[in-house]
């Protein structure tokens, strides 16, 4: 075999340049503390850390939802506690306004302050978050939800929506409740009309309609739409009929009972009134479903603002009648009444606000969990052994220098030495 000057040249530079690239390559992993430093190095496990940093991008992601949400929820639970505290003090009013001393002066000092409660639960209902957004506006979290209208009547802005922001690869967690749920979707215990026959020959009138039992009401009173109340040839009972006057079967009847107001309860399918006065045989009186007689009013649910506002006129009102007493103990005791459904609304939403809370404070431990091991398993992959590459590097620079000083030995030999 011949080999030439230039081939003994070329393959002694070559091998120096190999040794040094390797002592090289090695240098860089150290410096960098990296195994692989490029995906020729190891392509498989190149493809692993490509999924792990993907994943690593998504828990840090979640993580940041998971506060942006953990901030809002708390706050929106302190303004619900700021709500029930002013809802409590408005039910304190209504008890107050409901005693017999006072004067229409003492009266309309309370009304002013419930003016002061209604603006301030205003505020609460249009509270925002850090970021500036609405929280009770549902998706319509730039605009106000909840504005006050020139006649004094209060309207919804916002919409049903719920936003939410995902904290884990399926699951969500809501950011927020809407104002209508909470606020204005409340139910309103006088959903029925009261009238008394205008041929009646008694004194006595009938209260404003409180549905005591939901659920009875809607299975058995909703369904007839109206009913009546006849009282009975000696003026001691009543029965209860059809809208067309026709006695029920199996028939409904009772005694007329004084309760310690002087009146007689009446109640029927979760509907429950008074009588007040004294009532003739023969008088009837009827009580009729809210929707069929589409009364305002008279809806399924109302706002809290809607029911502060009404009581707030009835104070305000001089009592000149024994009928304006008697109307405003009927409008306080439906207030007190539904004051108690807001009350216990905004208990539940801050029950689930709760819940809420507690998923995300599981989802950060498990999200912790997989991030240290997304940690470990990355580590694994691409973290350099120092103690196999010092060795190696010692190693490859013994070889260089060897590589290199044999080159100078084998490329001094030549012919022409001996001759």
């Amino acid at each position: 075999m011949r080999i030439s000057t230039i081939q003994q040249f070329n393959s002694g530079v070559r091998g120096i340049q190999d040794n040094y690239a390797n002592a090289s390559r090695t240098q860089e992993q150290i410096s960098t503390r990296k195994r692989i430093l490029s995906p020729a190095d190891d392509p498989v496990a190149t493809v692993r850390l490509l999924q792990l940093s993907q994943e690593s991008n998504k828990l840090e992601q979640y993580k940041g939802n998971m506060t942006a949400a953990n901030n809002s929820l708390a706050q929106e639970e302190a303004i619900l506690n700021s709500v029930n505290n002013a809802l409590q003090r408005v039910r304190e009013i209504a008890l107050e306004a409901g005693g017999g001393g006072l004067s229409d002066e003492d009266r309309g000092a309370l009304a002013t302050e419930l003016e002061q409660r209604e603006e301030e639960l205003l505020d609460l209902f249009n509270s925002r978050n850090a970021r500036g957004e609405y929280l009770f506006g549902g998706y319509q979290s730039n605009e106000a939800p909840f504005i006050k209208n020139p006649d004094g009547s209060y309207s919804y802005q916002g919409d049903e929506g719920q936003r939410s922001v995902q904290i884990a690869g399926s699951k969500t967690v809501a950011l927020n409740d809407n104002g209508k749920d909470l606020f204005v979707d409340v139910g309103n215990v006088n959903r029925v009309l009261t009238a008394a026959d205008a041929a009646n020959t008694g004194t006595a009138r009938i209260s404003l309609g409180v549905v005591e039992n939901k659920n009875d009401y809607d299975q058995n009173f909703y369904p007839q739409g109206s009913v009546g109340i006849v009282i009975g040839a000696t003026a001691d009972t009543y029965e209860i009929v059809d809208s067309g006057g026709t006695p029920l079967v199996p028939p409904v009847t009772g005694a007329l009972e004084e309760n310690d107001d002087g009146g007689y309860n009446i109640r029927y399918a979760g509907v429950s009134v008074v009588l007040d006065g004294a009532p003739a045989a023969g008088d009837s009186f009827t009580i009729t479903t809210g929707d069929s007689t589409a009364t305002s009013d008279k809806r399924e649910t109302r706002g809290i603002l809607e029911t502060i506002a009404n009581l707030r006129e009835t104070l305000e009102t001089p009592t000149t009648s024994s009928e304006d007493k008697l109307q405003r103990r009927d409008v306080i005791a439906i207030t007190l009444d539904n004051l108690d459904n807001a009350m216990n609304s905004v208990l539940q939403v801050q029950t689930t606000i709760g819940a809420r809370m507690n998923v995300i404070e599981s989802t950060q431990l498990q999200n912790g969990e997989l991030s240290l091991i997304n940690t470990s398993v990355t580590s694994e992959l691409e973290d350099l052994d120092y103690a196999e590459a010092l060795s190696r590097l010692s190693l490859q620079t013994i070889v260089l220098e060897a590589a290199q000083q044999s080159f100078v030995k084998v490329s001094g030999l030549s012919l022409f030495n001996l001759l």
